[in-house]
């Protein structure tokens, strides 16, 4: 019974219009659903109690090696499908292969584009494409729970080797400076992909040295997308960043983390500056003071990255009168930047 519940977009796509004619509410939800858990189960119900019919379009194998992760899925896309078809509360269950739900959407039509998360309607990049056709877009509120990464890790813990570790305290709460690269600590020689392309900006390394001595955390945010467009690989950007890592090492300056987006632009990553993916990130992986907190770039969307996320912002320019974006601060270089923000 449950493989009569998998089809295709196209044979779904009359189905779904003969349902939407008789007045029933069909909803649509997708995502990839490696390991089924209770967290999936109790979304999905959730989903299904606010429609007559509900679907659910499964990544495929190939899209999810693609956007998330080359070593999954674990789980292949038949049996997904059939785990997921096997649930009361799931009526369809079909596939799609692209990282945005446009043209799913657009085959289907359904009334209601599902999701789960904590942010708002108006930030789901499809959202225009249901209300074109009069849909609606709902979001479901996510329960905290177990992930899918978190049984991942447990099944390898319990199952592998238990090697002895050594356990460090937690570092203490601290502001941080966000720090675009290219631009700001190297010359921006365009898509970098060769270390040798990697020079050092005068002043960067003092005042990298002065944000250090004054308890920053330091955090690199960089969009690199040059890998998505294809100038360049994930390969050759660590080896640039390893390079990087190798010249500020030697002035004895530690990057906390390095945060990068790969997405072109017509990708529309959530990560990719301005928006404050990458620095959020950084405030949840590290104890940031971000009300301290400042971000560093020489672009406008650097510093429209950093106003969203709620902290200040510097611009590195030799030009104060080219700060139309606003910027609490401008400077040369960042040990200018660094005897601002400091004092300040």
């Amino acid at each position: 019974m449950s493989l009569e519940k998998i089809k295709t977009r196209e044979e779904l796509a009359p189905l779904v219009a003969q349902m939407r004619a008789e007045g029933l509410r069909v909803g649509l939800t997708n995502g990839v659903f490696d390991i089924l858990h209770a967290g999936h189960v109790e979304y999905l119900e959730a989903a299904r109690a606010r429609c007559d019919t509900l679907i659910v379009s499964l990544n495929t194998d190939e899209s999810v090696r693609l956007y998330k992760d080359p070593s999954r899925p674990l789980v292949g896309e038949s049996d997904r499908a059939r785990v997921v078809a096997a649930l009361a509360c799931v009526d369809y269950v079909t596939f799609h292969g692209e990282r945005r739900m446009r043209t799913t959407l657009e085959i289907l039509r359904p009334t209601y584009y599902i999701k789960g998360g904590d942010y708002t309607p108006d930030k789901l990049t499809s959202r225009d494409v249901v209300e074109q056709y009069g849909g609606e877009a709902l979001i479901l509120p996510l329960k905290p729970g177990l992930s899918t990464t978190e049984i991942i890790n447990r099944a390898a813990a319990a199952c592998g080797v238990k090697p002895s570790s050594c356990e460090i305290m937690p570092p203490a709460p601290a502001p941080a400076v966000y720090l675009d690269r290219d631009g700001v600590i190297n010359a921006d020689h365009g898509y970098i992909s060769d270390p040798a392309q990697f020079e050092l900006l005068p002043g960067a390394l003092e005042g990298l040295k002065r944000f250090q001595d004054s308890g920053y955390f330091l955090i690199v945010t960089t969009n690199q997308g040059g890998i998505g467009l294809g100038y360049y690989t994930r390969e050759d950007f660590y080896r640039v960043n390893l390079e990087m890592l190798k010249q500020l090492s030697k002035a004895g300056i530690i990057i906390h983390k390095i945060y990068f987006c790969p997405h072109s632009m017509a990708e529309e990553c959530p990560d990719r500056k301005p928006a404050p993916g990458m620095l959020l990130r950084g405030a949840r992986e590290l104890p940031v003071i971000m009300e301290q907190s400042v971000m560093i770039g020489d672009k406008k969307t650097d510093i429209a990255a950093g106003k969203a996320a709620g902290i200040r912002t510097c611009l590195i320019t030799g030009d104060p009168s080219a700060n139309t974006c606003g910027a609490d601060w401008t400077a040369q270089n960042l040990l200018e930047a660094a005897e601002q923000i400091i004092h300040k």
